[in-house]
């Protein structure tokens, strides 16, 4: 048991480690979000920023690289599309001009991420991705987006964040160190997250009503923040629905970051319509979605795509296609599929096998935590070598498949809750339909693109939604593009996103 008089000894390393504690939490909490051509690597070179951290400048500047580099990694890399480009700097160049705080310089990436999502370093670097440009209906809804993250800069919420947790883990090791109560310390964190959390979401709204000013003061229409967060809300809802959720069920999150969509549209229209009337301020539909066409869309290829229930990945030349009723998502590491309100799931990837495993021990080996393997499968799917067994747990039933393919080893996970009978037929339908693309499939595996059309006066939506590239969802894909509603009405002359092949 430590004395009386030891405390400050004991604070000894907690101070010395302060300095590197603020880079860490900074790295941990930096980022401020919101919600073709193969990805260059050209990271800009970054703005240098005063040093508001108290932290060694080189380290700052170090944070600030490492997170950019995670960031163009984790988003595809830069996309290259100079017309938006071109668009967004003169965003942001208008936005400066008019800005309280004229000094800051920034310096905006496109990410090529069909993911719709703005980030913002504290050092003035902006991200978009290219599937939130996609989302945005004119320049006043795009300028709302880079409002929102130059807000995050200029009020310095990523580093008051990071101060925050700061402390909270200082206060977390004194607790735990020096009075020797991990059980209280842990309390403190819990405590602690709860504050974070809370902090985060009003740093949101704040950075929402500085936003909606500050488009207007550049002279944009200050209702393009509420357009554009409705059609956010519409993403989030599309996709809960496409996943087996409930849309619109988020539920009481005490540790969410963000406030609900629905109480942001709130403020944002709310501070629009203390600033002026509906009509006025600059919208520039026409010119931005001139800037639009063309812009890739969706998955890349290269990285594997989805289109409609099918995988294909003309890298790693190989496709297959899910069951009906399962959702299929792309991401970075993995296809994943829910369906049936979530009753069902899926997940393919590729493992490693170790030196000189089989298929049959690797899927015998107890691959799930607490289901015990069943019996091992040995077969053939399209000329691979394959094998499958099944599990149990306390409410799930599960199968599994490894498939050897030039020596990678790929798996399907199937689980479905509760009794299903159909879940074997599903299972095996997935894997049967797994098969390698030849040349001319995976050379024909092309990105899709978001086109612009002119409406006629004898088109509707549904024959504007007729137009957009293969999909099962056409028409709810359409209506969330342009901002619609299923009775908005069709404007003859007015231009409208679809997507094409």
């Amino acid at each position: 048991m430590r004395r009386a008089s030891d405390p400050m000894k004991a604070g000894q390393p907690l101070a010395a480690g302060a300095r590197k504690l603020a880079v860490a939490a900074l790295c941990a909490m930096m980022l401020a979000s919101c919600a073709g051509d193969r990805p260059i690597f050209l990271p800009p070179e970054p703005p240098r920023r005063p040093n508001q951290l108290g932290v060694a400048g080189n380290a700052l500047e170090s944070a600030t690289q490492r997170e950019h580099q995670r960031l163009m990694a984790a988003f595809g890399g830069e996309y290259r599309a100079p017309a938006v480009k071109r668009m967004v700097d003169e965003i942001v160049a208008k936005l400066a001009e008019t800005s309280p705080q004229p000094n800051g310089a920034y310096e905006v990436t496109l990410l090529n991420s069909p993911v719709v999502n703005a980030f913002a370093l504290p050092n003035g670097r902006l991200y978009i991705t290219r599937g939130l440009l996609a989302l945005a209906n004119d320049r006043a809804e795009a300028a709302s987006v880079v409002a929102h993250e130059i807000a995050h800069v200029q009020a310095r919420h990523a580093v008051e964040r990071a101060e925050l947790q700061q402390r909270s883990e200082l206060v977390r090791r004194v607790v735990a160190q020096v009075l020797e109560d991990p059980l209280a310390g842990e309390a403190v964190q819990a405590h602690s997250r709860v504050s974070i959390a809370t902090f985060s979401r009003q740093q949101e709204l704040e950075a929402d009503l500085i936003a909606v000013k500050a488009i207007a003061a550049a002279g944009f229409d200050p209702y393009g923040a509420s357009r554009f967060l409705a059609s956010l809300q519409r993403t989030t809802n599309h996709r809960a629905m496409l996943m087996g959720e409930r849309p619109g069920a988020r539920g009481l999150d005490i540790l969410s970051t963000h406030p609900s969509t629905g109480e942001r549209i709130q403020l944002t229209l709310a501070t629009a319509r203390q600033i002026a009337a509906p009509g006025l301020g600059q919208r520039d539909r026409e010119g931005w979605l001139s800037a639009l066409d063309g812009l890739s869309f969706g998955d890349d290829p290269r990285e594997g795509a989805v289109r409609g229930r099918t995988y294909v990945n003309p890298s790693l030349g190989l496709s297959f296609t899910a069951p009906e009723g399962l959702a299929l998502e792309s991401t970075r590491d993995a296809v994943l599929g829910v369906g049936a309100q979530g009753a069902k799931a899926m997940r393919f990837d590729s493992v490693q096998l170790e030196a000189n495993q089989t298929l049959e021990s690797y899927v015998g080996a107890g691959w799930i935590e607490g289901v015990t393997p069943g019996p091992v499968e040995r077969l053939t799917v399209n000329g691979l070598p394959a094998a499958l067994t099944s599990g149990r747990g306390t409410d799930w039933h599960f199968r599994l498949a490894a498939i050897q393919s030039d020596q990678r080893t790929y798996r399907f996970i199937f689980a479905a809750k509760g009794s299903d009978q159909d879940l074997d037929r599903s299972f095996r339908s997935v894997v049967n339909s797994f098969r390698r693309l030849s040349p001319s499939e995976a050379a024909n595996v092309r990105p899709l693109k978001l086109r612009t059309i002119t409406a006629a006066a004898s088109d509707t939506i549904a024959s504007l939604a007729g137009q957009m590239a293969s999909d099962d969802r056409a028409l709810d894909q359409f209506l969330i593009l342009n901002g619609l509603d299923r009775n908005s009405p069709v404007t003859p002359g007015q231009r409208y996103k679809v997507i094409a092949e």
